[in-house]
């Protein structure tokens, strides 16, 4: 079986303020609409430390900053290939 991409989004509080919130509903509905949610392991996590570089979303390891309603789609598309 292969292994799930883990997508991990902080929830701590300046993340959260920055928008977090909306980004967490907009990866899960992309993951259903994709047909990805078995394929994933999506889940928060407290404070990746660099709270200046927030929103921070990580995909199997790789982070990236000031993440945006306007670029998470462009940022999943590019890691599944859509």
């Amino acid at each position: 079986m292969a292994t799930k991409t883990e997508i991990t989004i902080c929830l701590g509080s300046s993340c959260f303020s920055r928008g977090n919130k909306k980004l967490v509903r907009i990866i899960d509905e992309y993951l259903k609409k994709n047909h990805l949610s078995e394929k994933v392991y999506y889940h928060g996590n407290h404070c990746f430390g660099n709270c200046d570089k927030g929103p921070i979303v990580s995909i199997d390891g790789k982070h990236f900053e000031h993440v945006s309603e306007e670029n998470i789609i462009e940022i999943l598309d590019a890691h599944f290939n859509l």
